[in-house]
């Protein structure tokens, strides 16, 4: 049975001056497509920015975002074993260990003769994976470790296992229920704004589910959606951290002011918030010297807060707002940002525009001194952090993903030694998910790493009912980079995506059909096995608001049954759709 057409795709508004750029949201019924190394010095170092005291600085404009490209079209007419090497193909191609380059750097044969092992393998259909055994390393230092994050995003989360092994499911918290049917349990309408307004940031706790507004974050109960607290900022927030330390503390950067339309008034206030009590604990700003920095990305690691740009990286107490490091003027290096969770990572950028090098560093949160290091090839300009534990970077190598997804390919790093572990190629026309690497460090969508795996999904592909699509998450060693044969279909007319780990197991995001409300699975970590933890109403209204508020563009969180959806931007009313929500939640039981 042929599938009714849908109206005309929403299209937003674009977003004003200093924004990051709004994605255009689903048409109703149609999940969207996606769009679309290294040395340390001997011994342990202290972190060029550690022990320095903070200045207090005025406003200054960020730049603006990265625009995503259209998405290429995806391979039709897969096999059963689309997404990683079926029958017949050839299952890997690995990348031998070789002896270092000078300065560490590798050789641009190799990636020529690693481009053309990449068409030849996607035009036999199968997977790539690389991997070596040595040769890209840093030197060994024990990092630390603490408490890890409460809820998940829809980014990528460390979970439960380390580099490579792993693999069994179970220890997870969420359990299937005896009826997975969910309602909704509340809804909060799309504030009114004259401009596109920044509202990214969402928490979940055990006591309180967090959201940011326009220049505000509101505490929700967690059941019934009733208004717990409501911190007011003096302007929009610009970036959030994905994680909470085990005090229900997290981090964001916003604008001093409300900013004129189509303008901006600079990202350059960074605050601790306790998501416990409603209260923001302390403001702070960096004065690089003649200008107010403004901070693309946040993070929480531990009790410390980091904050990157293009000037250099800060840090913070989470709980007294401390200095702990701050930019150091006329460092040739410079942290763009920074990965967080149970440990704290940097991506530093070294060099000049046309000759950048990054290094992917360890740090200490406490001291800011390198624990380990592992330098990324040339040809790669910016880098996004899937994963601090275990460690997994992501990056779009010599501008080859072609479909702005801003990956080519992932690299699993051993956090204590630097050393790569494994290189994973991830073509986009085979492959989802997304990654800003840019702007936002932890800019990572609809891909997972933990439990010694990466799980990617496939792109769409023909379903086996008449003009159905569907796709399939699979799943990778980090330890070896070989795919593992473990595959979760979505079934037809179904988008899955990974939402974060849960245990030894994979929450996953499954976008409905037309006639179907969306699903939340979680998918044993051993067998694979889907068991089907929460599912949507299928009403008309409830599935319109549901597909626009899909992982592609928005925040999905999942905790003790209950699903929070909400939307990153907030924007003048729009005429495609009768209702817009800043937030949806939806949970099952009475």
């Amino acid at each position: 049975m042929t599938q009714p057409p849908p109206p005309p795709p929403h299209q937003p508004p674009t977003p004003g001056p200093g924004h990051p750029p709004q994605p255009p949201q689903p048409g109703y019924g149609h999940p969207p497509q996606p769009p679309g190394p290294g040395y340390g010095p001997p011994g342990a170092q202290p972190h060029p920015y550690a022990q320095q005291p903070p200045l207090q600085p005025p406003s200054y404009a960020p730049q603006p975002g990265n625009p995503y490209a259209q998405p290429t079209q995806p391979m039709q007419g897969m096999q059963p074993g689309y997404g990683y090497p079926g029958p017949g193909q050839p299952p890997t191609v690995p990348m031998a260990p070789r002896p270092a380059a000078a300065g560490g750097r590798r050789n641009t044969t190799l990636f020529i003769v690693v481009a053309a092992v990449v068409a030849i393998a996607l035009i036999v259909g199968g997977g790539i994976w690389y991997a070596t055994s040595g040769g890209d390393g840093g030197h060994t230092h024990d990092p630390v470790s603490s408490a890890g994050r409460t809820g998940g995003t829809s980014g990528g989360t460390g979970g439960t296992g380390g580099t490579g092994g792993g693999g069994g499911g179970g220890g997870g918290k969420e359990k299937a229920p005896d009826d997975p049917a969910a309602k909704v349990l509340f809804e909060v309408p799309l504030p009114k704004a004259d401009d596109t307004v920044v509202t990214s940031g969402s928490w979940l706790t055990d006591t309180v589910y967090a959201k940011s507004g326009v220049a505000e974050i509101v505490g929700y109960d967690p059941a019934g959606g009733s208004e717990l607290w409501t911190i007011k900022l003096p302007g929009p927030v610009c970036a959030a951290s994905d994680h909470v330390n085990e005090d229900g503390r997290t981090a964001v950067t916003f604008q001093p002011k409300m900013p004129a339309k189509g303008s901006s008034a600079g990202c350059s206030q960074v605050a601790a918030i306790d998501l416990a009590a409603g209260k923001r604990l302390w403001t702070k700003s960096v004065d690089s010297g003649d200008y107010p920095v403004t901070f693309q990305n946040v993070t929480v690691a531990q009790h410390t807060v980091a904050v990157g740009s293009s000037d250099g990286g800060a840090a913070f107490d989470i709980d007294s707002g401390k200095a702990l490091w701050r930019p150091k003027p006329g460092d040739t290096c410079a942290d763009a940002g920074y990965g967080g969770g149970t440990r704290l990572v940097a991506v530093r950028k070294c060099g000049s525009y046309d000759d950048r090098k990054l290094h992917i560093q360890t740090i200490d949160p406490k001291t800011g001194k390198v624990l380990s290091e592992y330098r990324m090839p040339d040809g790669v300009d910016y880098a996004s952090v899937v994963s601090t534990d275990p460690l997994v970077v992501a990056a779009d190598v010599g501008d080859a993903a072609g479909d702005g997804s801003g990956v080519s390919d992932y690299f699993s790093i051993d956090g204590k030694t630097g050393r790569l572990l494994a290189r994973i190629a991830a073509p986009g026309d085979t492959y989802g998910g997304r990654c800003d690497g840019i702007t936002r460090i932890e800019g990572c969508n609809q891909v997972v790493a933990g439990n010694g795996r990466l799980y990617l999904m496939t792109e769409p592909h023909d379903g086996k009912a008449e003009y159905s699509r569907t796709n399939e998450i699979v799943a990778f060693d980090l330890g070896t980079g070989k795919p593992t044969g473990q595959r979760a279909e979505a079934g037809d007319g179904y988008t899955l995506s990974p939402l974060r780990m849960d245990g030894g197991n994979l929450l996953a995001y499954n976008a409905p059909p037309y006639n179907k409300g969306g699903q939340v699975l979680s998918i044993d970590g051993g067998t694979f096995k889907a068991a089907k933890l929460l599912e949507n109403p299928a009403e008309r209204t409830v599935h319109e608001a549901e597909t626009s508020l899909l992982p592609e563009y928005a925040e999905l969180l999942f905790g003790k049954g209950r699903l929070y959806m909400s939307a990153q931007f907030a924007h003048k009313p729009n005429r495609t759709y009768d209702k817009e929500y800043l937030v949806m939640a939806f949970g099952t039981g009475g």
